[in-house]
């Protein structure tokens, strides 16, 4: 996958698109991705327990990793990666500024 927890994205296909937030979650297998604020459903949760409340819950919802794209605060939009070596280390950098993201 082209992007990992923490990534600051940009949606770039679906009802979502143009919104921006941080990757909550990564789903290797199924290529899919959480994102904070993105793709928000509706989940009725019964009490299990006599503390736990019951009722209607709005969370995130998971949207394919091809839908998305790093968003790099320099540039002020969604971007393509390209790798480099940073002190020996391979990082992933902005294509079009070169900014680096870690």
């Amino acid at each position: 996958m082209h992007v990992k927890k923490g990534d600051k994205v940009v949606v770039i296909a679906g009802s979502d698109k143009g919104k921006t937030g941080k990757i909550l979650s990564s789903l290797p297998k199924l290529n899919r991705v959480i994102v904070e604020g993105v793709n928000m459903v509706t989940k009725h949760q019964k009490a299990t327990r006599e503390m736990q409340q019951a009722g209607i819950l709005h969370r995130e919802g998971a949207i394919d990793a091809s839908n998305v794209m790093i968003y790099c605060d320099k540039c002020k939009s969604g971007v393509r990666t390209e790798i480099k070596i940073n002190n020996g280390k391979k990082v992933r950098a902005c294509k079009k500024c070169g900014q680096l993201f870690e």
